[in-house]
């Protein structure tokens, strides 16, 4: 029997437009997680706080308004040129792309791992790409990145005709560290901070933040918003093409000092080879 090519990198509850649009949609699929009713907005100028239905700081210099603490981002705008960020996307769309889930394409730059099982293999993992040595260098002269070293590297791309999108989540904390870097090329999109739902009843289930990152922007997550909310993207906001690079250290266990030093060793010396293929 000839076998029907897969439409899609979706399985089990995920779905995109592609496989949501066929004539026998899978079974036990989800419903798009919505954003939760109340919106605030991170404001950079502001730094550690989200206003309510606050796009610019001129909307509350005078300190007034409806906002939430929100300790744990960084951004830097136009952390790469116009040329610079051509540049890159004409790397990264010249390796193959793997199907990802809900509607994403991804390269992996980094060890293979077994999360459940934590289990980390290092074998096929030969190094960050060529072209990431400009930017970790860059990365360095940032105060809060001074001391990051990088041992994985994934790029993902969203579209608006697949439904791109990524389900509040947290990354992973005994492999990975504290901060999250991404870069953010191609367009502008925001990046939703939900807490996630407690056994009181409806606390934090129907609040969220929004971090608007701009085109070319780089943004370090860490601290209450690494570890106490959960972060995602909604489809509504890829209006067109993204290409994300997320960039994310080793926890303190894989560390000097660390049960697991020496594997972490190893990760960062082939790292910073720079000569890295994408993992298939």
């Amino acid at each position: 029997m000839e076998s029907v090519p897969k439409l899609c990198g979706c399985k089990g509850i995920r779905t995109c437009l592609v496989c949501e649009n066929v004539s026998e949609p899978r079974q036990n699929t989800n419903v798009q997680v919505k954003k939760p009713s109340t919106v605030y907005v991170f404001c950079q100028t502001c730094k550690n706080k989200a206003w309510m239905n606050s796009t610019n700081h001129s909307d509350h210099t005078d300190g007034i308004g409806d906002s939430v603490d929100f300790p744990g981002i960084v951004l830097v705008e136009d952390f790469v040129t116009n040329d610079e960020e051509e540049s890159i996307v004409l790397e990264i769309d010249s390796c193959p792309w793997k199907d990802s889930q809900s509607g994403r394409k991804k390269q992996d730059y980094g060890p293979k791992v077994n999360f459940k099982k934590r289990k980390v293999n290092h074998r096929p993992f030969t190094g960050l790409p060529c072209f990431s040595q400009t930017l970790v260098g860059r990365m360095s002269t940032v105060d809060q990145l001074r001391d990051f070293k990088i041992v994985e590297q994934c790029n993902l791309e969203y579209v608006p005709t697949r439904g791109s999108a990524i389900d509040p989540h947290f990354d992973d904390f005994w492999l990975w560290g504290e901060r999250l870097v991404t870069l953010n090329l191609l367009s502008n999109t925001v990046l939703t901070f939900t807490k996630p739902t407690t056994s009181e009843p409806h606390e934090n289930e129907s609040v969220c933040v929004d971090v608007h990152l701009p085109q070319r922007s780089l943004v370090i997550v860490y601290g209450s918003a690494r570890y106490e909310w959960m972060h995602a993207i909604h489809r509504e906001d890829i209006t067109a093409r993204r290409i994300a690079i997320t960039f994310r250290e080793l926890s303190t266990e894989f560390c000097d000092g660390g049960t697991k030093a020496d594997i972490g060793s190893e990760l960062i010396e082939i790292a910073y080879r720079f000569n890295g293929s994408a993992v298939q």
